[in-house]
C-alpha cells in the first residue's frame, strides 16, 4: 500500500502578485504550486539540489490547473501538495484554499520525469534513488 505524502505552505498574497483588480494573476498560481512542491520534496529528503547530486533532473512536462475562486491581495492562502504517482514519473496534485475561510480556490497537478544527467535521456521508470528516498524497494 502506498504511503500518502503531503505537504502544505501558507502564503500571504503579496501586492506584486495581483492585477489592477487586486486579484492574483493566473500565472502566479504556478509559483504557489512550486513552493508547495519544494516543501513536499523536503518531506522525503529529495530536494532539487539532492536530485541533481543523485544524477537526475526532474523537469515539469505537464501542468493542469482549474481556477474556481480568485485569491486577492492580502489573503492568506494554504497550498497543499500531494504525491499521487512516483513509479514512472512524479505526479503531484495541488489544492489552494483561502486559509481563513477554508474555501477551495484552485486545484491542479504537475507531472515531472527523470532525466539522466550523464546521458541527457529521459527515464521511463523513476530511478532507484527516488524509491529509496520514499522508503520503498524499486
Amino acid at each position: 500500500m502506498k504511503q500518502v505524502r503531503q505537504a502544505e505552505v501558507v502564503i500571504k498574497v503579496p501586492f506584486h502578485d495581483v492585477d489592477s483588480m487586486s486579484v492574483v494573476w493566473h500565472g502566479h498560481y504556478l509559483k504557489y504550486f512550486e513552493l508547495a512542491r519544494c516543501e513536499l520534496l523536503e518531506t522525503f529528503d529529495y530536494s532539487y539540489q539532492q536530485m541533481q547530486l543523485s544524477g537526475y533532473a526532474w523537469p515539469v512536462i505537464d501542468v493542469h490547473m482549474r481556477y474556481g475562486q480568485p485569491a486577492r491581495f492580502g489573503d492568506q492562502i494554504r497550498v497543499e501538495a500531494t504525491l499521487k504517482d512516483y513509479e514512472q514519473r512524479l505526479k503531484i496534485n495541488y489544492r489552494i484554499f483561502n486559509h481563513e475561510t477554508g474555501k477551495r480556490l484552485t486545484r491542479g497537478s504537475t507531472t515531472q520525469v527523470a532525466i539522466d544527467l550523464k546521458t541527457n535521456e529521459m527515464c521511463y521508470r523513476s530511478p532507484d534513488i527516488l524509491f529509496h528516498k520514499l522508503g520503498f524497494e524499486p
